[in-house]
């Protein structure tokens, strides 16, 4: 989309029921780092189809013998962080078959419509081993387009390799204010290498993950002549050749592997007590971040 507005795009596209349950999981963060909740205390109110079955106060609804549910002060001024990975690897293919960084980009024009639906703030801190672009928290669509282009325009297959350390080391040093931190990466990352940088960011943020699963390097894609090697490493341009494309085996052993290292990093982030998602493709990225959202805020009760 060179010439359109991305934000006009994905509203073109996204449910209304969508929106507005999105854009209520964002409401109520972040008024202190010792309050998990973050949202003061209002007043109880009937239960209606629709709320949110982790705001009933089951106390109040067994007195009374019907179901009620506690209602907050809205948190507005939400500042949200757009942590990206832009190294070369987020140009290669997803498992859905389009480039990665079509899916973080689309990911995070979800993440700035809903911001711009509630009137909050988004920064920008998109970064790789050879650069590092940094933008304030701004509102308005025009800063919104600017932080989109900007990221679409960064991820490419000639661009220096990942560094999620400088991405995580900026983010926390570069913000002073409580904020909604979402690292968009893929799916190798974050490591145990990336503890300590994560719990830096964590000390004083809220850190969501969301990262793109990468295509199988051994599956057979179509449109390849008989014996010709089909799939590159966009890292060290190593070509995965012909006859070790499609054998069963090797695809298990592939498949066991990675869900080790998926079972590993979800340990690693559930210590830390950071939620993730890894999604396939964009057609995954709306219910995701809602999965992501709602599991967030029920984790702060």
């Amino acid at each position: 989309m060179p010439n359109a507005s991305r934000l006009a795009h994905l509203r073109a596209r996204l449910e209304l029921p969508v929106t507005r349950r999105a854009t209520g999981l964002l409401d109520g963060r972040h008024r202190s780092v010792l309050q998990g909740h973050g949202q003061d205390f209002d007043d109880l109110s009937l239960y209606t189809p629709g709320d949110d079955v982790g705001d009933i106060d089951w106390k109040s609804s067994a007195r009374t013998g019907i179901p009620v549910i506690k209602r907050f002060v809205r948190q507005s001024n939400l500042t949200l962080v757009l942590a990206v990975d832009t190294g070369r690897t987020m140009a290669a293919a997803s498992a859905g078959g389009e480039p990665k960084g079509d899916v973080v980009t689309n990911a995070a024009t979800l993440i700035a419509y809903l911001a711009r639906d509630r009137g909050d703030r988004v920064a920008l801190v998109a970064a790789d081993s050879g650069r590092l672009r940094q933008l304030p928290p701004r509102g308005g669509t025009a800063h919104l387009e600017v932080v989109l282009r900007l990221i679409e325009r960064a991820i490419t297959l000639d661009a220096p390799p990942s560094d999620l350390d400088r991405v995580l080391d900026r983010v926390a040093g570069g913000f002073t204010r409580r904020a909604l931190v979402v690292l968009l990466t893929d799916e190798a990352n974050p490591t145990s290498a990336h503890a300590q940088a994560l719990r830096n960011v964590c000390t004083r943020h809220e850190l969501l993950v969301l990262s793109v699963a990468d295509a199988d390097p051994l599956s057979v894609p179509s449109g390849f002549a008989a014996g010709a090697p089909r799939t590159r490493d966009v890292g060290d341009g190593w070509t995965v050749p012909a006859w070790l494309q499609g054998r069963a085996e090797l695809q298990a052993a592939a498949a066991a592997r990675r869900a080790e290292q998926a079972a590993e990093r979800a340990a690693m982030l559930r210590r830390l007590r950071v939620h993730d998602v890894v999604v396939r493709s964009s057609d995954d990225v709306v219910p995701a971040m809602v999965d992501l959202l709602t599991r967030s805020r029920r984790a702060r009760r």
